[in-house]
């Protein structure tokens, strides 16, 4: 693209609530964008935060807004509300971009790929993760794997330098998009009211529904996303998780899972149970891959089953409170090792 002044502006948006341990890590892999600066715009919502999650927004210039929302989905709809840029990237403080090019090459290949309905990082190995975080998001994606499961394996249609073009298979709408470096172009999701109804998986759902099938990926760029460093950790996240899904589902009903997925949510908990199913795909993942990380599937299977669990039933049981979705989805998350 040529000239700083014909480049389109860009607005990250980051829901925050007590992540000082990590939002800086975050910030500066969006300073080190090649992007222009003067381009690119930084919005927090912020919870309230009580520690110095605001003193490090301001030291790389974000735009904080008071987020009194119910939860995250609310604070990133909050920020698109009050976003100015014609690109949108969703950014969790919980990731880091792993390339200095990844915003640049990003916007140029969605303003040659009309027909995509946005561009999704990959999800790449960082020295600072664990094994298991490695195994759990990089080999996964989905950092779930009972989602994993129920997940429709995309298909590359194209590759023109740098840039993918994906699909899903015909008949399935199965796929979540939308979040962790997630790159939409404004009109697109303004073409689907998402500053009114905003939720991750469910935006990109509307726009494929709409015609939008396809979606970019750039080649080998991405996101680390420190989802979680170890396996109790998992399961006490997949507990949020799981509360704060149902409690959406509450104020809108819409659920990528129920699109037709490849293996129906009843079957993908008996699988995680098993031990044939998950030691099968440990083989087959360790021989294709090359990677022993897998030997964290079983482990992982056993804690989706009793984190999603634990989530169902603490839903259950306070469904009735009028309890405030902050305190469930916990956003304090442990300082990166």
């Amino acid at each position: 693209m040529s000239g700083h002044k014909n480049q389109p502006r860009v607005s990250f948006i980051i829901p925050t609530l007590n992540v000082e341990a990590i939002l800086e890590n975050c910030l500066a892999s969006i300073a080190r964008q090649t992007y222009p600066r003067e381009k690119i715009e930084i919005i927090l919502a912020d919870a309230h935060s009580k520690d110095r999650t605001r003193a490090i927004g301001k030291k790389f210039n974000a735009v904080i807004l008071d987020d009194n929302g119910k939860n995250m989905e609310e604070g990133k709809r909050l920020a698109l509300q009050h976003a100015t840029g014609e690109y949108i990237v969703f950014v969790d403080s919980d990731n880091e971009i792993t390339h200095v090019d990844y915003l640049s090459l990003g916007v140029e290949a969605l303003a040659g790929n009309p027909q995509a309905l946005g561009l999704e990082g990959y999800y790449l190995v960082s020295p600072k993760m664990t094994s298991f975080c490695a195994y759990v998001t990089h080999l996964l994606h989905i950092s779930d794997p009972m989602a994993w499961l129920m997940s429709a394996n995309p298909k590359l249609i194209a590759r023109d330098g740098e840039t993918e073009r994906w699909i899903l298979p015909d008949g399935t709408f199965s796929y979540p998009l939308g979040a962790n470096g997630f790159i939409f172009r404004r009109s697109d999701l303004q073409s689907v009211q998402a500053d009114e109804k905003f939720q991750d998986t469910h935006v990109a759902l509307f726009l494929m529904k709409n015609g939008k099938r396809e979606w970019l990926r750039l080649r080998g760029r991405g996101v680390y996303h420190y989802y979680t460093q170890t396996w109790w950790k998992f399961v006490q996240k997949r507990r949020r998780s799981v509360v704060h899904f149902l409690r959406v589902q509450q104020e809108m009903p819409v659920n990528w899972m129920k699109e037709k997925p490849p293996v129906p949510l009843w079957l993908a908990a008996v699988y995680c149970v098993t031990f044939f199913g998950p030691a099968w795909h440990t083989l087959r993942g360790i021989l294709r891959d090359g990677d022993w990380r897998w030997l964290w599937h079983w482990p992982a299977c056993l804690g989706s089953v009793l984190g999603n669990t634990w989530g169902v039933w603490t839903y259950q049981r306070n469904k009735h409170k009028k309890k405030s979705d902050r305190g469930t989805k916990n956003r304090t998350i442990s300082k990166i090792r």
